[in-house]
């Protein structure tokens, strides 16, 4: 069976025909539509202080796709933990996870742009200790009972929908944190797949139950088009936006996230992770890998290009996939 996925991280370039305020209402309605079509997950992400906008408040986001949605799940990858107090982050997350009946999982993450830490005043060397302190917070705030933090008595309430919280993963970027995540007995979700093997030896040593062999990462985009050519032309910019954004971030923080700078569009088509395909070959895809993730306003891709996408997946690609 395929199953199906949504992305959203609202980016607004300058130039955009539309207002910020209706790519936030085209991407709910959105969330609405793959509700409808039976997709099983939404993903959100966050970044701070950026020029294009990025979404930098991910939980009234979620609470809104929450309240719009009934049964789609919804992923929060990443949540960049070190620019979060987690007491704060722990109240948060449980009322998303009340107002979707427990739909709501977190994947937290150490960040790696140094402008964010910079606005956060925070220190990028103290990224694993946050982390881990906040995975540790989390565990024992959504118990609703008083613990100890920082020294002090707290107590979060109310409890999260889902007895004893949303599931929690930490994303990862080198096997140091693969291990990590294994060490604090929590998911893996790895920027690149070489680092899964890291996550599962560490498991298995460590005695945990296997996680498998991993599922290899998607292409970062899919777009459906009865003309292909035609359909680079309208979205290639937006790909190539946003490859080189993530990648700039990436070469200033020596991070290896699969973001990197790409001079032009024909180079972008060439690497395999921005697909452009014609129904059939959307229909071949999905059968040969099972997962398909669409990310309709990539780079601020117009919503109008990106509906139509959606809406050619829906009446051409869709029925043959359920068949």
């Amino acid at each position: 069976m395929t199953m199906f996925s949504i992305r959203f991280d609202l980016r607004h370039p300058q130039g955009s025909r539309v207002s910020v305020a209706e790519r936030y209402a085209a991407s709910l309605e959105m969330c609405e539509w793959a509700d409808r079509n039976g997709f099983v997950a939404v993903t959100l992400s966050e970044h701070h202080g950026v020029d294009d906008g990025y979404l930098p408040s991910i939980f009234p986001m979620a609470a809104a796709v929450a309240a719009r949605t009934r049964s789609i799940f919804i992923n929060l990858a990443a949540v960049v933990a070190p620019l979060h107090d987690p007491l704060r982050l722990a109240e948060d997350a449980a009322v998303v996870d009340l107002i979707s009946r427990g739909r709501l999982a977190l994947v937290l993450a150490n960040g790696y742009v140094p402008s964010e830490f910079a606005m956060f005043a925070r220190d990028l060397a103290d990224r694993p200790k946050l982390v881990t302190e906040a995975v540790e917070t989390l565990r024992h705030a959504w118990t609703g009972e008083p613990f100890e933090f920082r020294r002090r008595q707290v107590r979060v309430t109310p409890r999260p929908f889902q007895p004893g919280g949303p599931m929690l993963s930490l994303g990862g970027a080198s096997e140091v944190a693969a291990r990590r995540a294994a060490r604090l007995g929590v998911g893996f979700l790895p920027s690149l797949d070489q680092f899964w093997p890291a996550y599962r030896d560490e498991c298995l040593a460590l005695g945990r139950p296997d996680p498998g062999p991993g599922t290899p990462t998607p292409p970062m985009f899919l777009h459906v088009a009865h003309d292909v050519e035609a359909a680079w032309d309208e979205v290639g910019e937006a790909c190539l936006y946003e490859m080189n954004a993530y990648g700039r971030w990436a070469a200033e923080s020596a991070s290896q996230t699969g973001y990197q700078p790409i001079p032009d569009v024909a180079m972008l088509r060439t690497l395999g992770l921005h697909l452009v395909l014609t129904p059939e070959q959307c229909i071949d895809h999905g059968r040969r890998t099972g997962l398909l993730m669409f990310h309709p306003m990539i780079g601020g891709l117009d919503p109008e290009i990106g509906w139509s996408s959606l809406h050619l997946f829906e009446s051409e690609v869709l029925p043959a996939l359920r068949r």
